[in-house]
């Protein structure tokens, strides 16, 4: 068994050198923006203040590459402090002209305004990103016409570049959820992006949501109603596993400036096009304990941070997302799962604290050099273990503090403390699938309840996962029943699957892998060998004028495909295409097969709704290349031709196995099954199609040495010299009329009269 443990992300987008290097956390950037604009510093804090504008950077630098006629403003609520020298930083490359660095085009610095520490937000950056997708972050020095302003977190944008890394699209309803005027004492309810329900107007959500997309209210409005008022329903229209993870990692990190803070804000929504919306975590600049405000109560001391329950806000209904998610015995496992894992993975083990120190290490020399300081370098140093106050009156725990008592209050709780379900012992059978084959999955597990372990697969990272039951009964190839040894099987119906396995009790949940839905097992198969020539292109015609048609009544282009052996063949997992660098373009339907030495015919003319096998291109009459292959590459057959004639096919001779020649038609049957119209023959001479168009085609039984062809005049209009069976002649220059071919061989000399039209 080839057993593999991905990050989703991964398996669709391999992140370039270049893409990875620019949110590097092992380096810091340097950003230069220059200004020929004397007032630019007023014109930034008038935007910001205002309108909200960029104003044009004469250009920017990034790490040394320079960038002309670029967008800048100043971006930020709480973070923005007018006319300080120390403010946020949005740059946008391409506001006047289309350009990229890396790839990039959004560029979000942050000023660390409410992190004595420097570290809170790329630390829990990078935690989230281990459980769901999230923007990469590190720092940069940034300066403004050569003068250092200071050291920024550098967050990347959630953008449609971002959505479609991580969701595989980027046209659908995308929203980014904090209230649009800004979050203040004076927002009101309707303001908040809760997800709560207001009816069918959208003048009820414009002012908490705000829309990225060309469209898509409808689709969030239907996500509200389905979350409020048809919970059973919500796995429809929201991807639950990853706003179970979202919920979790807020409530472990304290970062109540997020959904469950007073606000409910701080998250991206996208829909995918399986029509589900995932939440985007955003904005963790007061994550690890520094917002402290629930709504419904004030975290008033590091002590009560320490101690936030793992189900605030579970009886609060003006907070649906927890009300409604996490009241179902279900999804509440799942939640603890997901909570637990993250604890043991970042707090327990102490990997955060090493993450966080060589974080602190790399900026130190930035940290003394800042030369508009928020927090002083002291609480720099300080704040990775004491509670500080910020300049703004926050109090800022100290990271140790706050995160080793809270892994102490957190492992104490019966939820986390009783026994959790284990899984073991993962096998496959067989081992080295071959595509079509079932597949036996079985496990180990204890400490679970009886039918309470499922298996989650898919067959695409763009899929969502179906979920099956696993069962100990032993009749799923799962040894005795009752052994704890659970088993499912699934088709493997492409070259590869991406599962994982969850079981419960009456408390917690497990996966694995543990990260899972986010990352998962992997299992590859292999596609059935066809031998060469086992399934092949036979014929084709890619002029039908007159010849014969579609079942929908019309002259179309068409392929016929000839299975040579004596065994059915599946078509399962095979593409057709017209296109060298698309192989994929289209598909055979699932369970198609070809009984021994039968023919298929595909009609190439994009009629996909019509009756019978339609292909989604069509044959170019000058010529092209057609391919038969396997998803992974695999040709199994291929075939490029030249200018063909109207009502013509170009088909092989011998059937199934000859090389290809211009041919009277034969569809769907044997091309050597000619009629009298079709060709002119003598003793061990074929010759077709005749009357002939534009080429005409000779075979003999024993190789030619010459060809020549007269006209009734007896003048010699076309000879050549040859060595072999098969020969072709142009024609397309001949006057109408008969003509006679003569064929000579080492030991034989016939004649044949043919016409040309």
């Amino acid at each position: 068994m080839k057993l593999k443990l991905h990050l989703a992300v991964w398996l669709l987008v391999s992140a370039s050198t270049f893409a990875q290097s620019f949110y590097d956390t092992n380096t810091i950037q340097e950003i230069r923006i220059y200004f020929s604009q004397p007032d630019w510093e007023t014109q930034l804090n008038v935007q910001q203040m205002g309108e909200q504008q960029y104003i044009p950077a004469e250009s920017v630098a990034i790490n040394g590459t320079v960038f002309e006629n670029v967008g800048v403003k100043y971006k930020g609520n709480s973070s923005f402090i007018p006319w300080h020298q120390k403010n946020p930083f949005h740059i946008e490359l391409d506001t006047y002209q289309d350009q990229d660095y890396q790839g990039y085009t959004d560029i979000k610095l942050s000023n660390v305004i409410f992190d004595p520490s420097y570290v809170r937000e790329t630390l829990s950056y990078d935690i989230l990103g281990q459980y769901m997708a999230a923007p990469q972050c590190n720092y940069a020095n940034v300066y403004v016409n050569d003068v250092l302003r200071g050291l920024y977190v550098n967050v990347e944008s959630i953008s449609k570049k971002f959505v479609r890394k991580h969701f595989h699209s980027d046209g659908n309803a995308f929203f980014e959820c904090s209230p649009v005027n800004g979050a203040s004492g004076t927002t009101t309810f309707e303001e908040l992006p809760t997800l709560l329900y207001w009816g069918n107007n959208i003048n009820s959500y414009n002012l908490a949501y705000e829309i990225k997309s060309d469209e898509g209210w409808e689709d969030l409005i239907a996500l509200t109603q389905t979350l409020n008022h048809n919970t059973p329903a919500i796995e429809n229209v929201l991807d639950v596993d990853r706003a179970l993870w979202m919920l979790a990692y807020d409530n472990l990190m304290v970062n109540i400036d997020s959904y469950i803070g007073i606000f409910s804000q701080n998250y991206y929504l996208y829909k995918d096009d399986n029509g589900r919306f995932n939440p985007v975590v955003w904005d963790l600049n007061m994550s690890l304990g520094v917002f402290a405000d629930l709504g419904t109560s004030i975290l008033e001391n590091t002590q009560q941070k320490k101690t936030l329950s793992p189900f605030q806000h579970l009886g609060d209904n003006t907070f649906p997302l927890v009300f409604r998610l996490l009241n179902n015995p279900h999804y509440r496992k799942v939640y603890l799962a997901h909570y637990y894992t993250m604890l043991q993975e970042n707090f327990a083990n102490n990997s955060y604290w090493a993450k966080a120190q060589a974080m602190h290490d790399l900026i130190d020399a930035s940290v003394q050099a800042e030369p508009n300081p928020l927090n002083s370098y002291a609480a720099f140093q300080a704040n990775m273990t004491t509670d500080l106050t910020t300049n703004n009156g926050l109090v800022a725990p100290g990271i140790s503090n706050l995160v080793n008592g809270r892994t102490a209050f957190l492992q104490g709780l019966p939820d986390f403390s009783s026994p959790k379900p284990t899984i073991t012992n993962l096998q496959t059978s067989p081992a080295a699938p071959v595509v079509g084959n079932t597949v036996h999955f079985t496990a180990h597990v204890t400490n679970t309840n009886t039918n309470a372990v499922t298996m989650g697969f898919r067959h695409h990272l763009k899929d969502v996962f179906v979920k099956t039951p696993m069962f100990d009964d032993g009749a799923h190839n799962d040894g005795a029943a009752g052994d704890n040894v659970y088993g499912a099987s699934v088709v493997m119906t492409h070259a590869y699957l991406q599962y994982y396995l969850y079981a419960e009790n009456n408390t917690i949940g497990a996966f694995s892998p543990a990260r899972a839905e986010y990352e998962f097992h992997e299992l590859d198969a292999t596609y059935p060998t066809l031998d060469e020539e086992d399934l092949v292109i036979n014929e084709l015609m890619a002029q039908n004028t007159s010849t014969v048609t579609d079942p929908a009544g019309q002259f179309e282009d068409w392929i016929e495909l000839y299975n040579n052996t004596a065994n059915t063949i599946s078509l399962d997992n095979l593409y057709l295409t017209d296109s060298p660098d698309n192989l994929q373009k289209w598909a055979f339907p699932s369970g198609l097969t070809m009984a021994p030495h039968s023919y298929l015919i595909v009609w190439a003319d994009e009629d996909l709704t019509e009756e019978g096998l339609h292909a989604d291109f069509k044959l170019s009459a000058n010529g092209e290349s057609i391919i038969l292959s396997y998803p992974n590459g695999a040709v199994v057959d291929a075939i490029t031709f030249g200018a063909q004639t109207a009502n013509v096919s170009y088909a092989r001779v011998p059937n199934g196995t000859g090389d290809f020649f211009s041919h009277p038609t034969t569809f769907n049957e044997n091309n050597e099954n000619l009629g009298a119209e079709g060709f002119a023959s003598a003793p061990g001479i074929v010759a077709w199609p005749n009357p002939a168009n534009d080429v005409l085609a000779i075979r003999t039984a024993q190789p030619m040495k010459k060809v020549s062809v007269f006209n009734l005049m007896g003048q010699v209009v076309f000879e050549a010299t040859v060595d072999g069976t098969q020969q072709q002649l142009p024609v397309h220059d001949w006057a109408s009329g008969v003509y006679i071919v003569k064929v000579t061989g080492e030991s034989f000399a016939e004649r044949i009269k043919i016409t040309k039209r």
